[in-house]
Parts: C-alpha cells; sequence; structure tokens
C-alpha cells in the first residue's frame, strides 16, 4: 500500500493493532508495534529494519529493539490472530506446511543445509512450518514454528566437544531450551493442539502435502484426535482393498497364537487406481483460475478424478483389536490425455460426502501457496535479518498480523486497498 492509501485505513488500522496487541501493555511497545505493522504493508522493495525505518521516518533502532530483543510473549498475540482470522474467513481447513527462507551465513537462527521446497533443492536455508485457516475466498496464517536441524540441538550430537559448540550457538540465538528437534509433522500437531487449547473451534479437516500425509503418525494424530483429514501421498503408498478382511490362522502346537492381520496382498496407491480404469474417472470443477483460454473463457479448473475407498497399510498404521483398519478414500487425478493418474490423497472425510467436495478440499491447498507469495514478497517474511529465535517469530506474527489485516480489508471493504 502507499502512504495515502494507508492514511485512508488509519483508523481502523489503530484499532486493530490495539485489540490484536492488547497483551503489550506497555504504552511504548504497544505504539511500535502499530509502527511496525505499518512499516510492513508500506510500499517498499525491502522489508528489513533499516529500510522501514527510512521510510516511516523513525530510528531503526527501535524497530530493532521492539523486535529482536524486547520479550513481549508471541502466544498471547496469535491467540488473538487466530481468533479473529477463523471469526473473519471461516474456515472450510486447516492447512499444514511449510516454507523455507535461503540464507547466506550460518548465524540465523536454526539456519543449516537442507531440503527446502521453496528452493526446490538442498540449500542453506532456515524451514518454518505453519498452520494455516482457508476457504476458497480467503487464508491467513494461524500459528508459526522454526524448525531445529539436528545441528541445533546438541542432545543428537554425539561428540561432547561437537555438542558444546552447538549449545554455544543455541545460547546465542536465544533458542528455549525446550525448542528441540523433532520431525516437522510433530510440530504441526503441537499447533494444532495449542490452537484447540486457545478455544478455536475443531477444524472440519486438515489438508497437507504428501511431506505430512506420507506418515501414518501425523494421520495416526489427526485421528485420535477426532480431525478428519485430506491429505495428499505418493503413488507408492500402501493400501489394501476397502473389502479386505483381517484373518486369523489356526494355532498349531504351541507358542503364541497368531495376530489378525491381511492376509490380501497389499497393492500401491496407483496401482488400485489403474486397476479401476479410467472409466472409472469423472469429471470435475473446483474453481475457477486466473488464466482464461478461448476454449475456457471462464477460467474454471477441472479434470478427471478417481475416488475409491481402501485401507491404508504399512506397520505404522494404527489397528484395531481386531487387527482392522479403518476404510478411507483414495482420491486420484488422472487428467484427460494421461496414460495414468497424476496426484493422489488418502481421507477419511465421510463416505458418503460427494466427490466435487472431495476434490474442492484436496485442492485447497492453494490458498497456502498465495499466502506465502504474499507474505514474503509483499510484506517481507523472509526479509528478516536478525539472529535470534525470539526476533523471528517476533517477526512472523507481526507479518502475520498486517496480512490478516489486508484479509480484512479485502473481504469486508475491497475499495481500501487491501491485497489479494
Amino acid at each position: 500500500m502507499d502512504a495515502a492509501a494507508l492514511s485512508e485505513v488509519d483508523e481502523r488500522l489503530d484499532s486493530f493493532v490495539g485489540e490484536v496487541f492488547s497483551s503489550l501493555l506497555r504504552k511504548d511497545r504497544l505504539a511500535t508495534a502499530g509502527v511496525y505493522t505499518r512499516g510492513l504493508m508500506l510500499s517498499g522493495e525491502r522489508k528489513s529494519m533499516q529500510p522501514m525505518a527510512a521510510r516511516l521516518g523513525v530510528d531503526h533502532q527501535r524497530l530493532q529493539q521492539f523486535v529482536t530483543t524486547s520479550p513481549w510473549k508471541v502466544e498471547p498475540v496469535r491467540m488473538v490472530l487466530s481468533r479473529k482470522a477463523c471469526e473473519l474467513i471461516a474456515p472450510d481447513a486447516w492447512v499444514v506446511d511449510d516454507t523455507g527462507f535461503g540464507k547466506d551465513g550460518d548465524a540465523s537462527p536454526c539456519v543449516a543445509r537442507q531440503y527446502s521446497g521453496t528452493l526446490g533443492k538442498v540449500g542453506n536455508c532456515q524451514i518454518a512450518v505453519s498452520v494455516h485457516a482457508a476457504s476458497d475466498a480467503a487464508s491467513c496464517p494461524l500459528n508459526w514454528r522454526l524448525f531445529v536441524p539436528q545441528g541445533w540441538d546438541e542432545t543428537c550430537v554425539d561428540d561432547p566437544g561437537a555438542a558444546s559448540v552447538v549449545a554455544a550457538r543455541r545460547k546465542k540465538s536465544a533458542i528455549p531450551d525446550g525448542e528441540r528437534h523433532r520431525p516437522k509433522w510433530e510440530m504441526a500437531v503441537e499447533m494444532i493442539d495449542e490452537l484447540l487449547a486457545w478455544g478455536r473451534p475443531q477444524p472440519d479437516v486438515v489438508v497437507a502435502d504428501a511431506g505430512y500425509g506420507e506418515g501414518a503418525q501425523f494421520r495416526a494424530a489427526l485421528s485420535d484426535r477426532g480431525i478428519p483429514y485430506m491429505v495428499a501421498v505418493k503413488a507408492a503408498t500402501g493400501v489394501y482393498p476397502a473389502d479386505a478382511q483381517p484373518e486369523t490362522p489356526p494355532r498349531i502346537g504351541p507358542g503364541r497364537p497368531f495376530t489378525a492381520r491381511y492376509r490380501v496382498p497389499k497393492s500401491s496407491c496407483k496401482d488400485m487406481v489403474i486397476a479401476a480404469g479410467p472409466d472409472a474417472a469423472q469429471e470435475v470443477s473446483w474453481r475457477r483460475g486466473t488464466k482464461a483460454t478461448p476454449g475456457n473463457p471462464d477460467a474454471v479448473m477441472r479434470s478427471r478424478f478417481v475416488a475409491l475407498r481402501a485401507r491404508p497399510a504399512g506397520h505404522r498404521v494404527p489397528r484395531a483389536t481386531d487387527g482392522s483398519v479403518e476404510q478411507v478414500w483414495l482420491l486420484a487425478e488422472w487428467p484427460i490425455g494421461a496414460t495414468e493418474p497424476t496426484d493422489y490423497w488418502l481421507s477419511t472425510l465421510p463416505a458418503d460426502i460427494p466427490i466435487d467436495e472431495l476434490v474442492r478440499l484436496a485442492k485447497l491447498r492453494w490458498r497456502i501457496e498465495h499466502d506465502y507469495r504474499e507474505l514474503k514478497v509483499a510484506l517481507g517474511l523472509d526479509h528478516f535479518e536478525g539472529r535470534s529465535w525470539p526476533g523471528w517469530h517476533h517477526h512472523a506474527t507481526l507479518v502475520t498480523a498486517a496480512h490478516l489485516f489486508l484479509t480484512t480489508l479485502r473481504l469486508t471493504d475491497p475499495k481500501a486497498g487491501g491485497q489479494g
């Protein structure tokens, strides 16, 4: 937003900041939260401290102290942000994802050589896991965690000398002692639990890509909480037919009795869908895109999909006392002209759900790519140059506040200049 557009919503922004940052009891900190949020929304190529301060006409030390060393807690702020986001968006789903931030040096907290989908390769970067509220119309982050690689956790290092170096790095970056290396799916579940503890309504479904969906433990954690999921999986993911039944062979002689299990061979998602054949595919439209063509002037996004009932396979898949595994949806996209399916999902949504609703929810993850683009390009999420754990989480929380304010403008007063 330019300065003129920002001034037109000045009173609304003051009210928004006053509510969202009400846990900041010191007036100077509350005022600086407002200044920083304005700086993030104000037009400008770089949203790091000094360029923002120059555009705002304030001392950059004021912004730096507030974000990097000020001891305010992010949780009370995120609690309010998540409530306002859920009320505004009325989400159809919570979407779990992660994003990378390329870095040149090794001083930023939790930076390491690791794979990042954002980079599309292994590179020197930080990775953050996030949970978003999403509908077809809008989305917004609800919670963030900075991923801790093994190289930033001395309990994962065997050599005592190397462990002491890691411990010193952690102390220098002010990483809390309780923040340790664990899988990203565990971090996502922790954030979901935190959101529920804050009083957010349980989501109708959690959507995630294959980085999370491939993990039976992540799927089981959602099912344990009574939360349906719609998660992408790989073509090779194992499944049993829906009508498969566990069997217990008769015991012969002494020894432990056999355990009930499926005796039919498991299949892969790809093989099960191909066996159903292209005739099982239905054409489904799920939303309008932005690229109209002569053949598709309304830019309607459509493809063919196969929806089958199946049972997940794998030694980590939870089983009932009789050895059975719950039935789930196996959804596959099989585009017209393709010789085989291109994408696969497993879902615990109800057995009577229409296929077009399955597809719509499976495709809802696009909103989060939209979020990351706006958060990074327009609002400077990846412009933070500080070297502390609290600083990164302060910055991410302030960026989220700016994003939610712009989303509120777009949904409630499009003429106010909120970015889409």
